[in-house]
């Protein structure tokens, strides 16, 4: 029972060395384009954040809302951020699963001029079904939006959320993103999703040497 117990130990040991080494091969790969695009990337105030605006750890997520890993692991970092407390997470659509992901996201995004983004956000990738547009309206609805109000917001601040989905898109293909959800934690690119364990990990490492592995 101890020797069984050793071993799953080490090999633990083992997953985490060998993931430690494919998120320093992450950071080197990006650290260029992170560099000539950090401060744009982060300095946007119209991107929607949540949690502790003076947190001392940044979190930039890229996800999408018709995206299984994205819902799957949504959950996790909300509560990481609950928990924390000293958080500052900027969420930026990346809608790469269709038509339905871009309306889906537009449809956030009108929910920022009327203050409920976040409740928004939540009631959207909380979802388990696919997106259509009467299931997403009332989404919202339950969510607590003026829907008249919405509708107006959409329509008026079309260009200005169109421009926001291209520049979060634009980033993402400058730090060679492929996947959803990824991330950006302080300084440390982490392309490809992450559970509680690994977010609490990697933000405890930002804070101690800023990133730096």
């Amino acid at each position: 029972m101890n020797g069984c117990a050793s071993r799953r130990g080490a090999l633990g040991v083992i997953a985490v060395g060998i993931s430690l080494m494919a998120v320093r091969a992450a950071r080197a790969e990006h650290y260029d384009v992170l560099a000539d695009n950090e401060e744009k990337i982060s300095s946007y105030e119209d991107i929607p954040v949540i949690g502790n605006p003076e947190g001392d750890v940044t979190i930039i997520e890229w996800f999408d809302y018709e995206d299984h890993a994205s819902r799957r692991y949504a959950p996790e970092l909300r509560r990481v951020v609950r928990n924390d407390g000293n958080i500052r997470l900027v969420l930026k659509s990346w809608p790469v699963r269709g038509e339905g992901s871009i309306a889906a996201a537009r449809m956030v995004l009108a929910a920022k001029y009327q203050g409920k983004y976040e409740a928004a956000h939540d009631a959207m990738i909380s979802s388990n079904m696919p997106l259509t547009e009467r299931r997403t309206r009332k989404l919202l609805s339950r969510a607590g939006l003026d829907m008249d109000r919405w509708q107006k917001d959409l329509d008026t601040n079309a260009r200005a959320i169109d421009e926001t989905l291209a520049r979060n898109a634009e980033e993402a293909a400058a730090l060679r993103l492929k996947l959803v959800p990824s991330y950006l934690i302080n300084s440390l690119v982490v392309p490809g999703s992450l559970d509680d364990y690994w977010l609490n990990k990697l933000i405890a490492s930002a804070r101690q040497d800023s990133g730096s592995f």
